[in-house]
């Protein structure tokens, strides 16, 4: 895993082995930047990143400058290799040990940009519940997107405030709004 751009570019990170992650790659990550830099000011940006594993997103938009960043996992392994890796790249990065569904049922805070990247074999209806929960609890800000990350087997196209979707390789970031 490496950072792409911003302040660490081309700054590798080896995470422990025994995380029970799949880091989005290089490309599908270049990508969703590029699409995000059209819509944001990144250093401007509050982010939500859900089911975190390593903080891969977590640590691009820090690179890119933005400050206000909460990472949510429910792996104690994970939250702590964010945690560490944070503190020692001065990254402003506020982690949360729980799971993402409970934390977004009782979450008070509101981004422009909620990144969820659950295992691709989760049930449809929990990606759904993503979605369903963002937008009854209205955690996203004026202008604020919604971007899950999954299987190209899986199609959230049917999902209420879906706007669109985006294959690079085995990935797809779909949008809502």
């Amino acid at each position: 895993m490496r950072i792409i751009s911003g302040k660490y570019k081309g700054k590798r990170l080896i995470a422990p082995a025994k995380l029970p992650v799949r880091p989005t790659t290089d490309v599908a990550k270049e990508a969703l930047f590029n699409i995000l830099n059209n819509y944001y000011h990144i250093p401007s940006v509050k982010v939500l990143d859900l089911f975190s594993g390593t903080g891969n997103i977590s640590y691009e938009f820090a690179a890119r400058g933005s400050e206000n960043i909460t990472a949510v996992d429910a792996n104690y392994d994970c939250v702590r290799f964010i945690k560490k890796t944070a503190s020692e790249l001065d990254f402003s990065i506020t982690t949360i040990k729980s799971d993402a569904f409970k934390y977004l049922e009782k979450a008070a805070v509101k981004a422009d940009i909620i990144f969820a990247d659950p295992p691709y074999n989760m049930e449809k209806d929990d990606f759904a519940r993503i979605a369903q929960l963002v937008f009854e609890k209205e955690l996203l800000l004026e202008n604020g997107q919604l971007i899950i990350e999954h299987s190209k087997h899986t199609d959230l196209s049917d999902l209420d405030h879906f706007r669109e979707g985006r294959k690079y390789g085995s990935s797809v970031f779909s949008f809502f709004e």
